[in-house]
């Protein structure tokens, strides 16, 4: 048997393997996630994984709702906010208080300044785990 030969049937036992372990059950795998902006007075949704869709609650607040509801709201999720100006102006995502809520069908989200005031995003990236 070739070294290419030993190479590929170690590659395809190993993708084997991966398959085996990796299902879509899995917990170090997104249950959900988007990419959107808020531009031109609209939402755009580039692209997502069950999401059923993003509101614009007020300037900087953001609603996702899922596609399929979770069974409880015990989920991790992780945001990034990039700025949509080159000076310096960062943008944090984040989730001030309990007014920001967190549930089973839906999440609020808010993108913020570093003084921390509400300002809207030209992208936001949202991955929930659970």
């Amino acid at each position: 048997m070739s070294l290419a030969s030993q190479i590929s049937a170690l590659a395809t036992r190993l993708a084997n393997e991966i398959k085996a372990l990796v299902r879509p059950e899995h917990p170090g795998l997104a249950r959900a996630w988007v990419t959107f902006g808020y531009n031109g007075g609209t939402i755009q949704v580039r692209a997502s994984h069950n999401v059923s869709g993003v509101t614009r609650l007020a300037t900087g607040r953001y609603r996702i709702t899922f596609a399929v509801p979770f069974a409880d709201a015990n989920y991790c999720w992780l945001a990034f906010a990039r700025s949509s100006v080159n000076t310096g102006t960062a943008r944090t995502a984040l989730a001030r208080s309990t007014s920001d809520a967190k549930t089973a069908a839906y999440v609020d989200v808010v993108c913020a300044t570093g003084n921390t005031s509400l300002t809207d995003t030209t992208e936001m990236n949202l991955v929930v785990y659970r």
